[in-house]
């Protein structure tokens, strides 16, 4: 048993999980690890027993790509397009992609030899971001702990009921319905999506807690354990904003849907309630289930939640979005220079300038990018699609939400690959692409320049 410990110790896991590919850059290490799954999710996919015949190679890699960042957009109807296989497949990306590939990996590391390198704590801390003083190897243990007891209660939750009601495949749906909520993917295994319980208050209020929990990230998940621990524990500043926020935005637009959405306005008091809220809450979690149709939606709904999409979950969670933590060091900056006061903060607590450095430099370049992304689908698409529609499906993309306005089948090939790069970027990280983008620089010498900053 020793020699195999030495043995694991001496396997570059790294460079088995990128395929054979390694670099000490480690957001490329990444990048490519991720590329190499979403591949290899596409070539199971094409399996000949994975699915039913009639899709392209384009709609396979697109739908492995949604699955891998657990977006949730696909261009197949994944309830007859896919067989049993392809479905498990599917569930498998988003398993991986939700809780990270190198978390996975790390784990059984750590479970069979109780060392983790340096080297692999630098990798695994560059997929999620921790306040200071929390240890690499207890994060590790304690996200995998956290995930498999979310993920087997939701599905006792969902197994029963499922079997009472009469649903075709129970277990599967409630074990795919689970995953594909707690990893904020929003696939579904029912060709009209959630739709499908769009009255059904306990199944809503079921997949409302997964995808919540999800969002919020292991840092919360970790500060509420210990507070369940030790009640003299006190919630971290990070919890606080990141609940704060996230709650504040989902009532917003809840409040928004309930009043002000003309499509729900027929529905009794009840049910236009548990509509708005499960609507607002998978925008700002970046789940992607919907129990309308989006597409119906007014436009000032449609803009209220792409603003949710853009800024999403929160870190070290499994959603994607700009994340609120950032919103709150932009706020606490801006308001720091409006209020001419010497130090940066919010309600009492300092904001260290690099955190705001951050903040800005990945709000910036998130903006680039998804600027980017709606000036490609708008350039490959005639003046037919609304321009709207093309910000909603690429904010829906990069913020790997999975919400869609219904003109993803209709949209030519460009505007597919564009989505495909768009929810791969927002995988791996706005900020890790960016990594990878300008690493060249580090090297280069600073010149003189005349522009006036």
């Amino acid at each position: 048993m020793k020699k195999f410990q030495r043995w694991l110790l001496k396997c570059d896991f790294e460079r088995w999980l990128a395929f054979g590919y390694k670099s000490n850059n480690t957001s490329l290490q990444i990048t490519m690890g991720y590329l190499g799954y979403a591949l290899l999710g596409t070539f199971l996919l094409l399996l000949p027993f994975s699915n039913n015949g009639g899709l392209s190679f384009i709609d396979h890699l697109f739908n492995a790509v949604s699955a891998l960042s657990t977006t949730g957009l696909a261009t197949a109807d994944v309830a007859n397009d896919y067989s049993f296989w392809g479905q498990l497949f599917i569930l498998l990306l988003i398993q991986v992609g939700g809780v990270g590939f190198m978390t996975i990996s790390s784990f059984v590391l750590l479970g069979i030899t109780h060392h983790l390198s340096q080297e692999k704590s630098k990798v695994f801390n560059s997929q999620f971001s921790f306040p200071e003083g929390m240890e690499s190897a207890t994060m590790i243990r304690n996200i995998v702990k956290f995930v498999f007891w979310i993920e087997l209660s939701g599905i006792i939750l969902l197994f029963p009921y499922f079997l009472c009601i009469g649903e075709e495949k129970p277990l599967w749906s409630a074990i795919f319905h689970t995953i594909s909520a707690f990893c904020t993917a929003g696939f579904s295994i029912y060709s009209e999506g959630l739709m499908h319980f769009q009255g059904d208050i306990y199944v809503n209020i079921i997949i409302l807690i997964l995808s919540y929990m999800g969002a919020m990230g292991f840092i919360v998940m970790t500060d509420i354990l210990r507070l369940v621990k030790n009640k003299n524990h006190k919630i971290s500043f990070t919890t606080k904003v990141i609940l704060t926020i996230s709650l504040g935005l989902a009532l917003w637009g809840s409040l928004h849907i309930f009043f002000l959405e003309p499509t729900v306005q027929d529905f009794s008091i009840g049910q236009r309630i548990l509509v708005s809220i499960f609507q607002a809450v998978s925008a700002i979690t970046t789940v992607g289930f919907n129990t309308i149709d989006v597409g119906q939606m007014s436009r000032i709904s449609f803009f209220v939640i792409a603003l949710l999409m853009y800024i999403g979950a929160s870190p070290s969670g499994t959603g994607g979005g700009l994340k609120s933590t950032t919103l709150s060091a932009i706020y606490a900056f801006t308001k720091h220079k409006l209020s001419m006061r010497r130090d940066i903060t919010i309600c009492g607590n300092k904001i260290p300038k690099y955190r705001v450095d951050q903040a800005f430099a990945t709000c910036a370049f998130y903006s680039f990018v998804l600027l980017i992304g709606v000036y490609l689908i708008a350039l490959f698409e005639d003046n037919s699609v609304d321009f709207l529609s093309i910000l909603f499906e690429a904010a829906s993309a990069l913020g790997t939400v999975g919400l869609s306005t219904g003109i993803l089948a209709s949209l030519s090939l460009g505007s597919k690959c564009t989505l495909i790069v768009l929810m791969f970027i927002g995988r791996v990280g706005v900020i890790t692409i960016g990594h990878i983008i300008f690493a060249r620089a580090k090297g280069q010498k600073n010149q003189k320049s005349d522009i006036i900053v």
